[in-house]
């Protein structure tokens, strides 16, 4: 299955996320990919906006339909398909920062949202939402996130090519949605963690939703999930966030 076949362009939406899911619904064919010049209701992780300038970011959404339950790999596929593309096209290595952050010196450079529907243990559709900071100067970021974000113009300091990068990344997440679907979730998490922001060993903080819990970073489960130490005992989250990093401001 290659992604990127059919692109459905516009010029603004409120959400490419949401554009992508109305499609999915009316049976739209998996690897069609939403692309958007701007977002004026972008969503970020927890119900959290995402800052959306026209012309200056690339926010689009994949419609998959997964043959299997156990999705919550695919936000790492994004991630790693996105450091693929960035990487052929800039020579730029970015790093990961689960479970979907796109970062690049402790810096955010974009973000990743999955969103699916199913019935049953079957997934009705998934969609995959990237969100990439492109043409940014310093002072398009909103005063409040300018110290905390980055974009590809200001790494390399030239604008970059959206149709190379486009083509790149249709061409690495065709890879990884094909060793997800074929089951090779064991490559999917030994190249995730080959870039991943956070080595295991380091001492963090979870923000569960329901309380904050510290312990050890012990890496990436068969699944996707985060393990943590705490207290003697190891567990596995999947819907957390990463608050601190002890010792570490460029991991955190």
């Amino acid at each position: 299955m290659e992604i990127g076949v059919k692109i459905v362009q516009v010029k603004s939406c409120l959400s490419t996320n949401d554009m992508a899911k109305d499609l999915a619904l009316s049976g739209e064919k998996e690897g069609t990919v939403v692309i958007s010049e701007e977002q004026t209701q972008g969503k970020g992780t927890k119900g959290r906006s995402w800052y959306s300038a026209r012309k200056k970011g690339l926010y689009l959404s994949v419609i998959l339909y997964p043959p299997h339950p156990d999705i919550s790999l695919l936000p790492l596929v994004a991630g790693l398909a996105v450091s693929d593309a960035v990487f052929s096209s800039l020579g730029i290595r970015i790093s990961l920062k689960w479970p979907n952050d796109l970062v690049w010196k402790g810096k955010k450079l974009g973000g990743i949202l999955c969103e699916s529907a199913f019935s049953g243990n079957r997934v009705n559709y998934a969609v995959l939402g990237i969100g990439l900071n492109l043409s940014h100067g310093m002072d398009d970021f909103p005063e409040e996130i300018r110290d905390q974000a980055v974009s590809l113009k200001l790494i390399s300091k030239e604008e970059p090519d959206e149709k190379a990068l486009l083509g790149n990344l249709w061409q690495a997440l065709s890879h990884w949605y094909g060793q997800f679907v074929h089951g090779k979730g064991d490559r999917i998490i030994r190249a995730y963690q080959g870039i991943s922001a956070l080595s295991p060993g380091k001492k963090v903080t979870l923000d569960t939703d329901r309380r904050e819990i510290s312990g050890i970073y012990r890496g990436i489960s068969p699944q996707g999930g985060l393990v943590l130490e705490s207290g003697g005992e190891e567990r596995t989250y999947f819907s957390a966030e990463i608050k601190a990093v002890k010792g570490s401001k460029k991991e955190g």
